[in-house]
């Protein structure tokens, strides 16, 4: 199938950015092209909102600068979408006219509604958050929206950004009584909206001031896993990062890791708007979402072409998605799926495992994806699995999750396990680790029941005794394979239900 490619051009406040994605088989976009410059527009808006001349300048320059990268691809379309800085310039009429003489681009200048909008729309395609509230900070303005049941409820543009709250200090280190007088004017703004208030629920950051965010935190922690989207952080963590980027001096902050050069005047204003509606809200937690308003826009834009739903399964697609990625069989997950529930539904009502209706739904999951590193190398597929899984972004799932898959996807045996878990092992309470365990014993002993592939295994049934197990496995053809593998394997099982497996495989 001929790849199909899109791209969007984002003008921002404070940067500016080309994406391409690629449309892929799941119908999902991948990322495949992002340039980025700083172009701080917000700046060269005069008094009377009337953006100058050397800003018009810069905004074409950049766009030609994009329009050459954009010339070495094919593309299915180009979306270009202004924000703030062009929104609120009172000459933006003369702004679109030397724009399409000069680069023929057509732009389209997103109103306030519409800029908040594209934010929860980015996150709704790209989490399994039910309901949240969503911050983006741009340069001269924020939006935040509440969602309940993934539909959009409120929306509100402050008409405020990064750029402009920077004023309130003189210095990119604020003082003492310039943090306290800032904070106060966020605590105000928030209070007009009353949506806002003691919410409860997670708070979700778009944009590039919240990656920094992110990134310098988990460079703080020296964090085991790669990765931003869903990162988690609490309000001791943002306060951690607040104090610590305020106890530096100003020559150093630009220096810090994870920070970009271009935010290290504004990341400490857009950090005190993360930590006020964090306290507005009362918020459960912060969580990034690496996908923001350029990637809404053309989620709209796609479903309008596509008559597709605009409200996904994310993480069922983002399954689909790696399926397809690596070329698994699709008729053996099926296969095996079928077998790993009759066994799970044999522990569970029998209560030789404690499980519950979040452990087969993690079960299913790592049954699309069990043994996936084979792709890379057969003798080393636990390893390439579990490093596959917890170091790549899986849209709908956050990190501990995530985790989570890769050691059940991954399972091979106890030592193995425990080797993959450590640098997480504070993660997860005792109970949950055993269950984890127990989880990654089942799928690999059902997964040995189709070692060969040719789904000959018809069907599984029990016969509890006091001490042990009697699984009868009845075959449609000779299963010597398959026999072999799961006696090897059992061990792992036997240990999960507390009881020694006798199998006797039965030719039907």
């Amino acid at each position: 199938m001929k790849k199909q490619n899109y791209a969007i051009i984002d003008i921002g406040s404070n940067t500016m950015r080309l994406v391409i994605y690629e449309k892929t088989k799941c119908n999902r976009l991948k990322e495949i092209e992002n340039v980025k410059a700083s172009s701080r527009l917000r700046t060269f808006l005069e008094e009377d909102n009337t953006l100058n001349q050397a800003g018009i300048d810069r905004l074409i320059d950049t766009l030609k600068s994009f329009q050459e990268v954009l010339a070495t691809y094919t593309l299915q379309d180009t979306v270009c979408a202004a924000t703030a800085a062009i929104r609120q310039a009172v000459n933006k009429k003369e702004i679109e006219t030397q724009i399409v003489q000069k680069t023929g681009l057509n732009i389209r200048i997103l109103s306030e509604d519409e800029e908040a909008y594209y934010g929860y729309l980015a996150v709704i395609h790209s989490t399994s958050l039910t309901e949240g509230i969503t911050v983006d900070i741009g340069g001269g303005s924020t939006e935040v929206t509440y969602f309940e049941n993934r539909e959009l409820k409120e929306s509100h543009s402050f008409p405020f950004g990064a750029l402009t709250l920077k004023d309130f200090f003189k210095k990119s280190i604020p003082t003492a009584e310039e943090l306290t007088s800032l904070r106060q004017y966020l605590k105000e703004q928030f209070a007009t909206l009353p949506w806002l208030k003691n919410r409860e629920v997670k708070l979700i950051a778009i944009g590039g001031s919240a990656r920094n965010l992110a990134q310098i935190h988990q460079n703080l922690e020296s964090y085991p896993l790669a990765g931003l989207h869903e990162y988690q952080m609490f309000q001791k963590d943002i306060m951690e990062v607040s104090n610590y980027l305020t106890s530096l001096k100003p020559a150093k902050l630009a220096k810090v890791e994870g920070l970009s050069k271009d935010r290290a005047d504004i990341i400490i204003p857009a950090i005190e708007v993360f930590h006020c509606l964090y306290q507005t809200v009362q918020a459960e937690s912060l969580v990034l979402s690496r996908k923001g308003l350029r990637d809404g826009v053309l989620y709209e834009h796609l479903a309008k072409a596509s008559d597709s739903s605009l409200y996904p399964n994310v993480l069922e697609e983002s399954i689909q998605e790696l399926v397809n990625d690596y070329g698994l069989n699709r008729k053996h997950i099926k296969h095996v799926q079928n077998l790993t529930e009759q066994v799970f539904d044999f522990c569970k009502e029998n209560g030789l495992i404690h499980l519950d209706k979040q452990d087969r739904k993690l079960l299913t999951m790592a049954s699309f994806l069990f043994n996936l590193g084979e792709y890379i190398d057969s003798e080393s597929s636990p390893q390439h699995t579990f490093y596959l899984l917890a170091n790549r972004t899986i849209d709908g799932l956050e990190h501990r999750e995530r985790v989570k898959l890769a050691l059940v996807a991954s399972f091979k045996n106890k030592t193995v396990f425990n080797q993959f878990i450590q640098p997480y092992k504070s993660w997860f309470l005792k109970d949950e680790r055993k269950k984890l365990l127990e989880l990654g014993s089942l799928l690999k002993f059902t997964y040995c029941l189709d070692a060969t592939r040719r789904q000959i295994v018809d069907r599984i049934e029990f016969k509890l005794k006091k001490k042990n197990v009697i699984i009868q496995i009845y075959t449609k053809a000779n299963a010597l394979p398959e026999e072999y593998q799961a006696e090897k394997q059992k061990k792992h099982l036997e240990k999960a239900m507390g009881k020694t497996a006798a199998l006797e495989f039965i030719t039907l």
